[in-house]
């Protein structure tokens, strides 16, 4: 497989890489089949975090005999140092490792320096010091954090969202990062899932030779895709072009990127689906959505009592409120329209 330099890392990861988040939401078995054949088919880069509940320790017990041979990225939420030395204990217990190669600070909200009264940096720097970590970085949702730390010096990788939606401002992201000799892990690559053509992604990012795109997969049929899509890399052309207007002209702009930051609600509402119900029926097979489970869900949504806690939350600013209820009353026609189904 296609392997490429992490910026100033001087890592040499696989171009495509393996994105563990989804991974919580299925068994140890079937997570560890899915990692050993990635492993296998060459992937050598697995991302994960410790809030991703049970993927480290997955990763961990699938690849724990093979630390050697591949590079592993996770990430801890900025706080207190002792909050942030429990999740770097647990990461390596989890991991079964002794290091981490990334160390990423979780969709920061500032870029941390040297000296700050929090003592965030400067602890990631006694930790690289020590080994413990090898590689400061950061992830980051926001813009305008993600440019600052760039241009900070400080950190050796970053993480954001990147995909054929991207603005000519994430772009020149990119191209600053690459000029910068700063690595680029493309998060979001399938917008939650939201983009419907895998190839034509898969080709627009072999467009940018410096990004490494950590592909989400839960399913084997997935990995088998991006594998498939790796070995034999689809041309970038004019339909492609003309596929990625398309998802761009549907998708850009106001849409949930199902990221989860907006979590907990204190109504208990499943806001990342919940709010794009829409596209997530209009875009795949609809039928899965039309259950009594789901239907309860879509009802819970007109208990929000728009106390704005997810809207402070949400690293796009999306005004989640009115997204759940423009939601709701679509599903709520859709299931008017569909009720024989739907029963």
């Amino acid at each position: 497989m296609k392997k490429i330099r992490l910026g100033k890392t001087g890592l040499w990861v696989t171009k495509t890489s393996f994105g563990a988040l989804p991974i919580q939401r299925i068994s140890y078995e079937e997570a560890g089949k899915l990692l050993r054949e990635a492993y296998e088919a060459g992937v050598n880069f697995f991302d994960t975090a410790n809030a991703y509940t049970d993927s480290e320790k997955k990763i961990g017990a699938a690849l724990g005999d093979v630390r050697g041979e591949i590079i592993l990225a996770t990430k801890t939420a900025p706080g207190p140092l002792d909050f942030m030395k429990r999740n770097l204990e647990q990461s390596l217990r989890d991991l079964k490792t002794d290091y981490i190669d990334i160390y990423q600070l979780h969709c920061v909200p500032q870029v941390y320096t040297p000296g700050g009264e929090d003592g965030i940096y400067d602890w990631l720097l006694e930790m690289k010091r020590q080994g413990v970590i090898r590689h400061i970085s950061l992830t980051a949702h926001k813009i305008t954090v993600a440019e600052e730390a760039l241009e900070s010096g400080l950190y050796e990788t970053l993480q954001y969202p990147f995909s054929v939606l991207a603005s000519e401002r994430e772009i020149a992201l990119v191209k600053r990062a690459e000029e910068l000799d700063v690595g680029f892990i493309a998060m979001k690559a399938m917008a939650g899932g939201l983009i419907r053509h895998p190839a034509v992604t898969f080709a627009y990012l072999q467009k940018f030779p410096g990004v490494v795109p950590i592909y989400g997969i839960q399913r084997e049929e997935e990995l088998r895709e991006w594998l498939a899509l790796d070995a034999n890399p689809p041309l970038w052309n004019e339909e492609m072009e003309r596929l990625a207007a398309e998802e761009k002209a549907s998708l850009g702009g106001d849409f949930c990127r199902s990221c989860g930051y907006c979590l907990p609600c204190p109504q208990n509402i499943e806001i990342p689906n919940a709010a794009r119900i829409a596209l997530l029926m209009t875009r795949a097979p609809y039928a899965p959505y039309l259950t009594a489970e789901w239907q309860e869900k879509m009802a819970k949504t007109a208990s929000c009592i728009n106390c704005r806690a997810c809207v402070s939350r949400c690293p796009y600013s999306l005004e989640i409120p009115r997204l759940l209820r423009e939601n709701r009353e679509w599903y709520e026609g859709f299931l008017a329209q569909h009720r024989t189904e739907a029963e």
